[in-house]
């Protein structure tokens, strides 16, 4: 497991997010994703706290593996990643245009997400070894 240090704390966050097309329209294939990937390095190097880690697809939506600082909110990088991207991808593919004419977005509204970290059983046991382990072992426990 890797941590990331900022100055005031070290995290580990994942997210699972789904983003969905607006009106659950089929408009991702190889080319577009292909081009969503190269988009989505880019969003790392404007800001760099927000690290796509993995993505996919379907016809309809995108998958993502996010690590997301834990003072930023999910939904404000959600709608960094959705802008970023939606601007973009509308430029490249025209028919995205005519897809979803008079909108300025190609995303539904919401999103899913969820976290993805450590286990539950690995948490319950670094609680009850609380009492009983030196705390400096816990990256020993989590690594």
């Amino acid at each position: 497991m890797k941590v990331i240090r900022l100055s005031h704390c070290v995290y580990h966050c994942h997210y699972h997010i789904v983003l969905v097309s607006k009106y659950r329209k089929k408009i991702f294939n190889d080319d577009i994703f292909s081009y969503f990937k190269e988009r989505a390095k880019e969003i790392t190097e404007r800001y760099p706290l927000i690290v796509i880690l993995e993505e996919n697809h379907d016809k309809g939506h995108v998958d993502l593996l996010v690590s997301i600082p834990p003072i930023m909110a999910v939904g404000t990088a959600v709608r960094i990643i959705k802008s970023n991207l939606a601007r973009e991808m509308k430029n490249k593919f025209a028919f995205l245009k005519r897809c979803y004419y008079g909108t300025d977005g190609i995303w539904s509204n919401g999103y899913f997400v969820s976290t993805v970290g450590i286990n539950e059983e690995q948490i319950r046991k670094y609680i009850d070894m609380q009492e009983k382990e030196n705390l400096g072992r816990t990256m020993e426990l989590f690594g």
